[in-house]
């Protein structure tokens, strides 16, 4: 009987912090689809009509589908280029087989690199990629967030190949396999749970950059999602609540859908072993 009185509080507890976690996105749901008529004055827990006029603007006024391809574009390449840098650096950083002087100096280097404020980098990029003439394109935020991405995914993924056993790596190349076939088809498999969470994290990153876009955007073709979403509040309309609520739900969705990608592949790689068949 106790256990049972046990199991009903722990998911009574368990919905509460859900309603808790899940309470402001749901009431930002129901800003965006209420009409404009409700957003003024006393506004109710519920909506008591539904509307997508702010969607259809959103997209159809505001040009929302442009910041979202931007935002796209930035996040996916510079996710994948720090992935393949951050990777195979943390990979030879953590094996000891790979005969390189300063090793210890580099790793320090890239934490070193880590800490800074990201502000930091924001003076010598605008120099360098104003002298080449790419501000008037992506390139610059997309640099960014593979300088602030690499060390994160050095960092973070390090410790999962110092903890695999060097026997599997040992036994792998007595059966013939090179050292990028030892990485590819047995490594990364037994890291997936790394990869798979430092790539929700530089993702997110990625996707909510806002500093370096208010730095570097120059032209509202190259809008991203953050820079999209903050002109959406300006004195002209700034009590359109349910246009911005919009614009927000709209940014969560790639997000919501990327992270359910990932977690997928999270909780197969925590499962998989490093049996040899």
């Amino acid at each position: 009987m106790k256990k049972k009185v046990r199991v009903i509080v722990q998911i009574m507890i368990g919905v509460v912090l859900l309603i808790i976690t899940l309470f402001p996105i749901l009431w930002m749901l129901g800003l965006a689809i209420r009409p404009m008529d409700e957003l003024v004055g006393k506004i109710y827990l519920f909506p008591r009509q539904i509307t997508w006029e702010h969607f259809m603007s959103l997209f159809v006024k505001k040009n929302f589908g442009m910041a979202l391809k931007n935002s796209a574009i930035t996040t996916l390449v510079s996710l994948v280029i720090s992935l393949a840098c951050g990777l195979t650096c943390a990979y030879i950083l953590a094996r000891s087989r790979f005969n390189i002087k300063t090793k210890k100096l580099m790793t320090y280097w890239i934490l070193l690199v880590r800490v800074l404020p990201p502000i930091t980098f924001a003076i010598p990029l605008y120099i360098l990629f104003s002298k080449a003439k790419m501000l008037s394109s992506l390139m610059p935020v997309i640099s960014a967030c593979i300088f602030i991405n690499i060390p994160l995914t050095v960092w973070f993924i390090i410790s999962f190949f110092q903890d695999l056993s060097v026997e599997i790596e040992e036994s792998a190349q007595i059966d013939g396999a090179t050292e990028w076939q030892l990485f590819r088809k047995v490594v990364l498999p037994l890291v997936l749970p790394g990869i798979a969470a430092i790539s929700m994290l530089s993702f997110i990153y990625a996707w909510n950059e806002y500093t370096y876009s208010v730095i570097f955007i120059q032209s509202s073709k190259e809008y991203t999602v953050p820079i999209a979403l903050s002109i959406l509040n300006t004195e002209d309309n700034v009590t359109q609540f349910g246009l911005v609520a919009a614009g927000g739900i709209v940014s969560l969705l790639p997000m919501a859908v990327f992270i359910t990608f990932a977690q997928k592949y999270l909780i197969s790689g925590l499962s998989s072993g490093a049996v040899k068949e």
